[in-house]
């Protein structure tokens, strides 16, 4: 028997795409929550297209919609949206990432749902926010990546900004969604009137969010932080260093304790009892000196062996790890972050496993992303309670 999950009896009504809202969806999901993701009829998420597809569907779709139900409906047509409104009445959270008045555009904003169900918390994505100057443009993850102030800090300083591999501005953004949903659904339990509330998260103050002391640095002394390659600057020893088979290892040498065990263990005990050294400070005056001398370390080790010796001293350090040595990691096995599941032809495949782990309701990936619309019938005829032959109307009509 699986153990109770702590979204258990939630329903949440996702009409966002691609990926900053659907992202929250899922993690939603995996701990409980029904989701029901509405699609347009004939194309869908048009996350359903991009990157490596396996029978004409993105591989991605499948880690980003498991465990949600794929409903079909038209919200630009009258009866689709109120279609739509009649979900509103039996959900708890409405979930989207349109670009701000839109769906005021088809009826279907905060108000004209608050006044269908005072109860509803809509969570709503967008690149900047439903106020401000900004708001009816339209925002992507990797603009937002850039306004926030996150593209200008990442690479080297010789060379042009440079983007994070992943869609991380979008990604963060639907941590925030996640964080929202559960304090406004936690607010509403407390509220003895049960009202709902708007969680507004903004692309570009999701990722501005993440750049520690950098406002008040340059507020009070005028410094903007730069780019600075592999480095942290001012905190040292922290970096990427060379190994004798060319491959790279990242050593966090920057406690003063560990900074005294790293340069024992390297054989440089003359800097670990020097009172130079004894302080980040001082470290970090010197850090050219001291990432020379690491490297030339490395540079006479292979990777595993300098990660060898240096765990054994528990100084942290890491190989550089891509997809391929993330998989054979005895880590991502042990704590179940490699799963497999089956794709609807059987195939069997990897996806990522389930975060962050509960001891006592714990999440868990039931399906993977559904086809285009495989739960209208459930969902209208069970759900809803339409009749069938008015399910059967409604698709013929091409409004589901």
């Amino acid at each position: 028997m699986s153990k109770r999950k702590p979204l258990d009896g939630i329903k949440i009504l996702e009409l966002g795409n691609l990926v900053a809202a659907p992202f929250a969806g899922k993690i939603l999901s995996e701990f409980g929550a029904e989701v029901i993701k509405v699609e347009e009829p004939t194309k869908g998420d048009p996350l359903r297209n991009w990157r490596v597809m396996h029978n004409n569907t993105s591989v991605w779709w499948y880690v980003q919609s498991r465990n949600k139900k794929s409903i079909t409906v038209n919200m630009r047509d009258p009866e689709g949206q109120q279609i739509i409104k009649q979900l509103v009445e039996k959900v708890d959270v409405v979930l989207e990432n349109f670009k701000p008045g839109t769906l005021e555009k088809w009826g279907l904003g905060l108000e004209d749902l608050q006044k269908i169900n005072p109860s509803i918390i809509m969570t709503r994505v967008s690149g900047y926010g439903q106020t401000g100057p900004y708001r009816e443009k339209p925002g992507f993850g990797s603009v937002a990546e850039a306004i926030g102030g996150l593209r200008y800090l990442t690479g080297y300083p010789e060379l042009p900004p440079v983007r994070v591999g992943i869609a991380l501005g979008d990604l963060v953004a639907g941590l925030y969604a996640v964080i929202g949903t559960l304090m406004a659904l936690r607010a509403r339990e407390e509220d003895p009137q049960k009202r709902g509330q708007l969680v507004d998260v903004a692309l570009y103050e999701s990722v501005f969010s993440l750049l520690e002391g950098i406002l008040p640095e340059y507020d009070l002394t005028g410094v903007v932080r730069e780019r600075t390659g592999s480095t942290l600057p001012g905190i040292a020893p922290s970096n990427t260093y060379e190994c004798a088979d060319g491959k790279h290892l990242v050593i966090g040498g920057n406690g003063d304790k560990i900074f005294q065990r790293l340069m024992t263990a390297i054989g440089r005990e003359d800097l670990a009892n020097d009172p130079i050294y004894a302080s980040n400070q001082g470290r970090a005056d010197n850090v050219d000196l001291i990432d020379s001398i690491i490297e030339e370390w490395t540079k006479r080790h292979p990777l595993k062996e300098a990660q060898r010796i240096l765990d054994e001293v528990s100084v942290p350090v890491g190989p550089i790890y891509g997809i391929k040595e993330i998989v054979e990691d005895e880590q991502y096995k042990a704590r179940e972050m490699l799963q497999e599941i089956e794709l609807p032809d059987g195939k069997k495949v990897l996806v990522p496993g389930v975060v962050p782990k509960l001891s006592e309701t714990p999440g868990e990936i039931k399906w993977s992303g559904p086809s285009l619309g495989e739960h209208n019938e459930e969902i209208y005829t069970e759900f809803m309670n339409f009749s069938f032959e008015k399910f059967k109307k409604l698709k013929e009509q091409g409004v589901v």
